[in-house]
């Protein structure tokens, strides 16, 4: 277990056992399924799951396509058909994962729910998924020299936090166009939003530091950080 981050642990997708690719390996764009006769959903499930479990107990690095589809039961064939290459398969895991952990269906519009509640479950989900011990070991291994010089950080950015920042910046423009908030560029202030959210809360489990005598729950960590981004953004 992480230290630091005992207080606010869930499940998350892990890519904490990842290992890193060398630092000379070329950033070469995912190569798209191959196309032909429409895709059996089931094979494509069962691959995903597979891929899922081989990742986090390897690592990616450790994990060949020969194993995913051993483990899904299918040919290798069959695996390069539905997800074109491991970098386009892994990010169809952390996809998953993320909508996992923060569906689509969060960010819907709700006229019904008050703004600050909506951004209170927004802020709860966020904040849950990314202190969960794996996704800040995985975050460590993200930033690591050896992984920033290969594909990998843009594959991981674009399939789950990028996701989730368009996602959010989609819901603060109905909401600016509903007279409940200001904001000039949506795209920026879900960042802020988000990177508030993380906080010292994140670098200090990432750091490993459990010892800074506060004793904010997550709860009150998400309340504090929504109050100050509608200070900031709400109509007054």
């Amino acid at each position: 277990m992480v230290r630091g981050s005992c207080k606010y642990r869930t499940d998350w997708y892990s890519i904490s056992s990842m290992s890193s690719r060398p630092a000379t390996t070329p950033i070469i764009p995912s190569k798209p399924a191959a196309p032909g006769r429409p895709k059996d959903p089931e094979k494509r499930a069962a691959i995903l799951d597979a891929a899922k479990r081989l990742f986090i107990v390897h690592g990616y690095e450790r994990v060949s396509m020969d194993q995913i589809a051993s483990e899904a039961g299918v040919s290798k064939l069959t695996v390069y058909s539905h997800y074109g290459d491991k970098d386009s398969l892994f990010g169809e895991a952390v996809r998953a994962h993320c909508e996992q952990g923060m569906p689509t269906s969060l960010f819907d519009e709700d006229a019904q729910k008050p703004l600050q509640q909506r951004l209170e479950v927004i802020g709860r989900a966020f904040f849950t998924m990314v202190m969960a011990p794996d996704a800040v070991a995985g975050h460590r291994i993200l930033c690591s020299p050896q992984v920033t010089a290969s594909a990998l950080p843009t594959v991981f950015w674009e399939a789950g936090p990028q996701r989730v920042q368009q996602a959010f910046a989609s819901l603060l423009e109905r909401r600016i166009k509903a007279g409940e908030l200001e904001i000039e560029d949506t795209q920026r202030a879900s960042a802020y939003f988000f990177t508030l959210l993380k906080g010292e809360p994140h670098a200090q489990a990432v750091f490993g530091y459990c010892c800074s005598g506060r004793t904010d729950s997550a709860d009150e960590h998400v309340t504090a950080v929504v109050g100050m981004f509608l200070r900031a953004y709400a109509v007054r």
